[in-house]
């Protein structure tokens, strides 16, 4: 796999695949490198296009 950022649904499916693909791999290995590094840009991906924004509890409940 080419190293590339993710800028599109399906560079981002295709990460998730070759994560799939390489989830078992041992660290400090070219295959756990390449995991790691594939792992890195999908979080960049997913920190920018499906923000968490945080919960707020319900009006009227006192803790």
């Amino acid at each position: 796999m080419k190293i590339k950022p993710i800028k599109t649904k399906k560079d981002y499916e295709a990460a998730l695949k070759k994560i799939d693909k390489l989830f078992n791999a041992k660290p400090n290995t070219e295959a756990g490198d390449l995991l790691e590094v594939i792992v890195t840009l999908v979080e960049a991906y997913e920190q920018k296009h499906f923000k968490i924004t945080p919960a707020k509890p319900p009006k009227g409940n006192k803790v």
